[in-house]
């Protein structure tokens, strides 16, 4: 059966009408996006440090530095540095572009996190993030806010 358009009974309908193809891909990326948040990975609570730049990274070899003192690596404790190294380096021959996230507690010595960093590196992993909560950003105004001056 073909179609005609009203204003010409004899002529068919040349033009396609995108509107409904629209109306669909936008409903599509709506349940996308709605989806993609309840698609979360188990994690050990940590008190991340707060950045305004922050943002979300492909994790891919994961290492967690727990105020307790444990270390974790893809949610699974490790026995110090030795170990860290071998695993970093059997991820990184599964995947030459492999790329590491260090989630430190906030309460984490300084010392602790620059060696783990010093570890993934000595093992050949060049791309490393810092994993943080996301904050506003500051404003600009004359005095700085209470707490946040260095």
């Amino acid at each position: 059966m073909a179609a005609f358009s009203s204003g010409k009974p004899n002529q068919p309908i040349t033009g396609i009408n995108v509107t409904p193809l629209v109306d669909i891909t936008l409903v599509l990326l709506i349940i996308f996006m709605v989806t993609a948040k309840l698609v979360v990975s188990r994690a050990i609570p940590l008190d991340l440090p707060d950045a305004a730049t922050g943002g979300e990274v492909q994790e891919v070899f994961a290492v967690s530095l727990a105020a307790d003192g444990r270390t974790l690596v893809d949610m699974a404790e490790i026995d110090g540095h030795a170990e860290l190294l071998q695993r970093a380096k059997s991820a990184l021959a599964k995947q030459s572009e492999l790329r590491a996230v260090l989630h430190a507690d906030g309460v984490v010595p300084h010392e602790r996190v620059m060696g783990v960093l010093d570890v993934l590196r000595q093992a050949g992993i060049a791309h490393v993030a810092f994993a943080v909560k996301p904050s506003a950003p500051l404003q600009d105004s004359t005095s700085a806010p209470e707490g946040n001056t260095p």
